[in-house]
């Protein structure tokens, strides 16, 4: 029986291994997104379709990573960008 947990939390364990991918979801290394917010219209694209809300507006309605930890890097908000402001530090 203790064998059983000791399987079934080393199993857990390991699943939460996996899902950190990144660096940043550790909190260590480079952020997960760079921000040019001197190019940045509002327009609040990136906010809308982020799937993970990672992003919040600041005072002028421009995007600001809020919970970097979260981005799982799929890309949705760079390439939905007009006007090119968001990079990947990892893809």
């Amino acid at each position: 029986m203790a064998e059983e947990k000791t399987k079934g939390q080393s199993s857990k364990e390991a699943t939460k291994e996996k899902k950190i991918k990144y660096p940043y979801q550790e909190g260590k290394g480079l952020p997960p997104l760079n921000l040019y917010l001197h190019w940045c219209k509002a327009c609040n694209i990136c906010i809308a379709f982020c799937p993970l809300d990672v992003f919040d507006p600041d005072r002028d309605g421009k995007p600001i990573l809020a919970r970097p930890e979260q981005c799982s890097q799929c890309a949705i908000c760079w390439l939905h960008c007009p006007d090119f402001v968001i990079t990947s530090n990892y893809k």
